[in-house]
């Protein structure tokens, strides 16, 4: 059989206030003649489908008109989704009754019965060939918090406690499949993690930091699993150097720091309970985010750049977005004025304007911040650099795993991530 692997369209996302919904739709309809032109058996998304716990109705309907015809242009079509950091699980999951009928399947939350046992059986879901006979077995293992791992009652001396209840899960979630599989079926993993050597984008990723841990071992898929289908980070890559443990990335550059990723899904080939074949299939890119200068440069030589720009006259759902990069040696009032008159009649969104200060490296901890600096600081760096400042030391592994269960624990704000 057949499958598409695809995470982290990050439905509604807005790039520095300009919304993507034209890019979105784009990639959902260049996917959609993909699945039909590749004659896929099954689509596994591996989360982070919106970019807040609290969509748009208009990305919500986005998302449900692409399951709509998808199902209607590839009536066999298996459709697998799970939850990431970025969803809401029960949101995700809401109208799960309504689309089991035709053909998706949503895992978004961990289930507990009332003695406090994971509902295993609901992770997994049987994926159909062409001949509507189970083929394969796909293991579906939304994003994992604190709560939602099995508890472990003693730990090794110096082990983390979720790191071990995220491989229990999935050692517990394999058997069972294993114990369902006939002769050829393969068994295929779905999560949304962060694997070990994993090649993050700090721009536009949030980082799962959890108990001191922020990345998970290879180790945690058993070696008989067929593919493990990957999200979280959005640049495409192996795990480990192994073909069949993948991130597949976004399907488009949600940060100017990604203007050079190979956005893809990835197609899998299974025969034999095993993957035969693992290809990247390149997404086309709708809109172009530029960064000029490509290094920060003083003001003038960007200037310059600016002026030399020589654009396509596009229309504007069309046009680049750019992010100017210029190097400052004193704070520049004008800075912004300067700019805009500089790309005066040009066919481009100015979307960022980064400046960059010389700063002494001895005192880099209590530097000012630009507010685009400040807007992309997470969580966890404000906590490290105001532990610093009040203690005049960094934050011990115990205070980082406890803010991290925190940050986790409390609800977001409506239209907030």
């Amino acid at each position: 059989m057949r499958l598409l692997h695809t995470s982290d369209w990050h439905l509604g996302q807005a790039l520095h206030n300009y919304e993507r919904t034209y890019e979105h739709q784009r990639f959902l309809d260049w996917l959609l003649d993909t699945i039909v032109a590749e004659q896929a058996d099954a689509l596994l998304i591996a989360g982070d489908i919106f970019d807040t716990a609290n969509p748009s109705a208009s990305a919500q309907k986005q998302l449900y008109r692409f399951l709509r015809e998808a199902r209607e242009r590839a009536p066999q079509l298996d459709i697998v989704v799970i939850a990431g950091n970025h969803d809401s699980p029960g949101r995700l999951e809401a109208p799960a009754p309504l689309l089991e009928a035709h053909g998706t399947s949503v895992i978004g939350n961990i289930i507990r019965n009332a003695e406090g046992v994971i509902d295993l059986e609901r992770l997994l879901v049987p994926l159909r060939g062409k001949d509507g006979a189970i083929a394969a077995w796909c293991l579906a293992v939304p994003f994992l918090r604190p709560g939602d791992v099995p508890r472990i009652e003693a730990p090794d001396e110096g082990a983390d406690p979720y790191l071990k209840g995220i491989g229990l899960l999935y050692e517990q979630a394999f058997a069972l499949a294993r114990g369902k599989c006939a002769d050829g079926q393969a068994i295929v993993a779905m999560g949304h993690c962060h694997m070990v050597n994993g090649e993050p984008s700090n721009d536009s990723e949030r980082r799962i930091v959890i108990g001191g841990t922020d990345a998970l071992p290879a180790g945690i898929f058993d070696p008989a699993i067929a593919y493990a289908a990957l999200g979280h980070l959005h640049l495409a890559q192996r795990v480990g150097q192994k073909e069949h443990l993948r991130y597949c990335g976004s399907p488009l550059p949600l940060s100017f720091a990604e203007t050079g990723y190979k956005h893809q899904v990835v197609r899998v080939d299974l025969a034999g309970g095993k993957a035969v074949d693992v290809t990247p299939l390149m997404v086309p890119r709708s809109v172009e985010l530029l960064r000029v200068p490509p290094q920060p440069a003083p003001l003038e030589q960007a200037l310059a750049a600016l002026e030399a720009l020589d654009l396509a006259d596009l229309p504007h759902e069309l046009q680049p977005f750019l992010e100017v990069r210029v190097l400052l040696d004193a704070p520049e009032p004008g800075l912004r004025g300067r700019i805009e008159a500089a790309l005066a009649g040009k066919p481009v969104r100015l979307a960022k304007i980064e400046p960059t200060r010389k700063r002494d490296p001895s005192n880099a901890e209590t530097a000012a911040l630009s507010l685009e600096q400040l807007a992309e600081l997470q969580p966890d760096d404000i906590f490290r650099r105001l532990y610093l400042q009040q203690y005049g030391e960094e934050a011990h592994p115990e205070h980082l795993s406890a803010f991290a269960e925190l940050m986790l624990a409390v609800p977001s704000e409506p239209g907030k991530p």
